[in-house]
């Protein structure tokens, strides 16, 4: 399988991104500047962290313009695999791929931390491998992760199986004490209506090997391989 990885000025997540469905998952994975009009053939496109344009005005409201995001648009349309993640999901919202927005962390602090994750639902090419209840743990580590949208968006999401992962204990209980950004329901992961667009804000790609402490995040590219063969 083909991976795109989007390099946006400020992507800082990047070659972790590349190293994980290459030297980890053995496929292969091109870097794609954001001038770049065209995603060269690529069957799924990852949209990773850093601070894109430094995160000016708000995290990902610049990189929207830029001109592959168009690119994005149409792989999105076309129903391929589209993964956004930490600054990628912050991107996905402020394109309108994904609803919702990322705001300021409850306590204004950026954090870097582990976390657990619960699976909502399988129905994602990026959780196809994932158990309905299943918990991962993975890391997070930003500024702008308060995942928010107002009463009807959420009804929404709700009724159309759209929540991807909730923050939640290692046992799988959600729990003030670990959503640490505040973020509405424990929301750390969403898709679009038709399922195919991911974003998180937990970095998958940074625990991919044991040498990092979790090897969970890579059940999320598995997946997306089981998607493209079934």
């Amino acid at each position: 399988m083909n991976f795109a990885v989007i390099v946006f000025p400020g992507s800082n997540c990047d070659h972790d991104c590349h190293h994980a469905v290459t030297t980890v998952l053995g496929q292969t994975a091109t870097f794609v500047w954001h001038k770049e009009k065209d995603l060269g053939g690529a069957e799924a496109v990852i949209i990773p962290g850093g601070f894109s344009y430094g995160d000016y005005l708000r995290a990902g409201a610049i990189s929207r313009f830029s001109p592959i995001m168009k690119a994005v648009a149409s792989q999105a349309a076309a129903g391929r695999p589209v993964i956004g993640i930490c600054n990628g999901f912050q991107i996905l919202t402020e394109s309108g791929l994904l609803p919702g927005a990322l705001r300021r962390n409850a306590r204004l602090h950026f954090i870097c931390d582990d976390v657990y994750v619960r699976c909502e639902t399988a129905r994602t090419p990026f959780s196809k491998d994932i158990a309905l209840g299943e918990t991962l743990r993975m890391p997070i580590a930003h500024g702008e992760g308060n995942y928010y949208c107002d009463q009807d968006t959420l009804s929404r999401l709700e009724d159309n199986d759209q929540i991807v992962f909730k923050y939640c204990t290692a046992d799988g209980e959600l729990s003030s004490r670990t959503n640490l950004n505040g973020s509405l329901e424990h929301i750390a992961g969403v898709c679009n209506l038709e399922g195919n667009v991911v974003g998180i804000m937990p970095h998958p790609e940074r625990s991919c090997e044991m040498d990092m402490g979790s090897e969970d995040g890579l059940k999320l590219f598995t997946s997306a391989l089981t998607a493209a063969t079934s």
